[in-house]
């Protein structure tokens, strides 16, 4: 039996939330420029590839190659994690953004994932806290106030298709993260991360080179590459790396407040760096989400985290 991991300082809790809250709103806002001219799968498949191998380097390098070292039952959990997170999360939501879905609208709708998160630990047999639901229940009246009332003021058109794409991702990103503690994976995040994106990495490569994707490098901007290289560095190599060691150090309900605080963040830069309105609607909107984010953390704090619960057994 494996022994129970102790409980994370909440300082480093605190700081990996603030990463995963900034970064991962940022990220929306690049991959809507990187997809502009790049194909999504294989765009985001060369993202998750490059940063596994630049992580799994530096890991190599401080460590040497035996700490990337895992076991095939490891593996496989990584890869199963790679599937749902980077392929059907991240690379659909791409694909969505590809086809014509605002960065801002695919956040709001990415946003539905803590309720996804909900729906499989109850039937999973696991009962979230009364003010947990009430909290997530909050922030996805916060999310529709976003996406009904501010429809026509900010967002314009909103492709149904590419919306429902985008939704499929949510879902699997939140089965992802329900999942992950309930797999046998490397002890070491930073190890777990490099296995989960180099694999998710692959999968979308020859999902994209079969779907008839190809690749122009000399035909992409600076705007692009830049875009690109962001992914890589900050919304893979840090952002990711810190979401996989929050699901393994702090509760699922807290870690699933992201996607609160993503749309939030993706509507500023949005306004910032795209000239988008700040209408009622967002305002509003915004603060009944953030409502939401303050019960939620206030109910779901870190905690010492028993050996059943790690293993998933209810």
């Amino acid at each position: 039996m494996t022994p129970p991991r102790p409980a994370a300082a909440p300082a480093l809790v605190a700081a990996a939330l603030l990463v995963v809250y900034v970064v991962w709103g940022s990220t929306y806002l690049a991959i809507r420029v990187t997809v502009e001219q790049a194909p999504p799968l294989l765009g985001m498949g060369f993202r998750y590839a490059t940063a596994g191998l630049l992580l799994g380097g530096l890991l190599a390098l401080r460590g040497g190659v035996r700490r990337l070292r895992v076991s095939r039952r490891e593996l496989a959990g990584c890869a199963l994690v790679g599937l749902m997170l980077p392929v059907l999360g991240n690379g659909v939501v791409a694909l969505g953004e590809s086809r014509g879905t605002p960065s801002g609208v695919a956040a709001l709708l990415v946003a539905l994932t803590p309720l996804m998160i909900t729906i499989y630990r109850r039937l999973g047999g696991d009962h979230p806290q009364r003010w947990t639901l009430v909290g997530v229940g909050l922030g996805f009246l916060g999310v529709l106030w976003l996406v009904l009332a501010g429809n026509d003021q900010s967002t314009g058109h909103i492709p149904l298709g590419s919306s429902l794409i985008v939704l499929f991702a949510s879902a699997c990103w939140g089965f992802g993260s329900w999942i992950q503690p309930r797999l046998a994976l490397p002890r070491d995040a930073f190890v777990m991360t490099v296995h989960e994106m180099w694999t998710g990495g692959l999968v979308l490569l020859v999902l994209g080179f079969a779907g008839g994707e190809r690749m122009d490098l000399s035909s992409y901007t600076g705007r692009t590459w830049l875009a690109w290289a962001y992914l890589v560095v900050f919304g893979s190599m840090v952002a990711f790396t810190a979401y996989v060691w929050l699901l393994a150090n702090a509760p699922i309900s807290l870690v699933a407040t992201y996607a609160y605080v993503n749309p939030v963040v993706a509507v500023f830069l949005g306004a910032l760096v795209l000239s988008e309105p700040v209408t009622h609607a967002v305002l509003f909107g915004g603060a009944v989400i953030v409502a939401g984010v303050v019960i939620v953390i206030s109910v779901e704090r870190p905690r010492r985290v028993g050996v059943k619960e790690k293993a998933g057994i209810t």
